[in-house]
């Protein structure tokens, strides 16, 4: 876990608030999703528009590794991120150290409390589940084995008061009620006075379903998961690009004319 212990950002820091498009994106398979030579053109584009396009890092990924990619990998800087499916909060500076936005993440960790100390117990001898490696602070996240895996455990967590989300058939997040990235990128987004008909969401997995679903536009990219194609079905909201990664993103600018080339 990798923060930066700076003052947080004030309130009223809304240094995208202005910009036309304010991208928030899901890393894996979405913004890092595509061809190499797509990556770089899209990544070189985003850099020549700051002026114009403000970035949110989406992502079930946490702090340290988002450091990691925008510092030593050429993925441009976000002006803030919500990781950790939903679960962090905060605002990356120039020196791609993230400064955690207290404010906003103080529910989150309330409606953890000691949930750490309940399901690891619970969880520990389940069948079809492998604990992950990093230390998250308000979730518990596993590799998930489908042909192995004892379903009945998601009723339990239910009922300790947690909310279970599976994504790609392949990861098992255990997260607190009502937090996910959806609701928490609505919270940012408020919290900064951005106009939600600004804001694209982009998207690949079940995970993402609830911001693509948030009210904001959307676009899951070309071959996202067939569940989250499914869920989006009735959403009239959510643009289906036929290009994957960072082309299925600017797929989606084009097509909700959010800039003009």
């Amino acid at each position: 876990m990798t923060f930066h212990t700076a003052t947080p950002p004030r309130p009223d820091q809304t240094d995208i608030a202005n910009k036309p498009l304010i991208l928030a994106t899901d890393l894996d398979g979405t913004f890092l999703g595509g061809s190499e030579a797509e990556r770089k053109s899209f990544y070189e584009w985003i850099e020549s528009q700051r002026n114009q396009v403000g970035l949110i890092f989406v992502t079930g990924r946490d702090p340290g590794f988002i450091s990691d990619l925008t510092k030593k990998r050429g993925v441009p800087r976000p002006d803030y991120v919500v990781a950790d499916v939903g679960t962090t909060v905060a605002k990356m500076g120039e020196d791609h150290l993230l400064s955690p936005m207290v404010n906003l993440e103080a529910p989150i960790e309330a409606a953890w409390g000691d949930a750490s100390s309940r399901v690891f117990p619970m969880l520990h001898h389940a069948r079809g589940l492998k604990l992950q490696s990093s230390g998250f602070r308000y979730r518990m996240s596993y590799d998930l084995d489908p042909a192995d895996f004892d379903d009945s455990v998601i009723a339990k967590l239910e009922e300790m008061g947690l909310d279970v989300l599976i994504s790609d058939n392949r990861f098992f997040d255990v997260l607190p009620k009502g937090v996910s990235k959806g609701p928490t990128l609505t919270r940012l987004v408020d919290h900064l006075g951005l106009d939600h008909a600004r804001v694209l969401t982009a998207g690949d997995t079940l995970n993402d379903l609830s911001m693509l679903t948030a009210g904001f536009r959307a676009v899951a990219v070309g071959k996202s998961e067939p569940a989250l194609i499914e869920q989006l079905g009735g959403h009239d909201s959510a643009y289906l690009a036929r290009q994957e990664g960072v082309a299925g993103i600017a797929e989606a600018i084009l097509h909700y004319g959010f800039l003009n080339k």
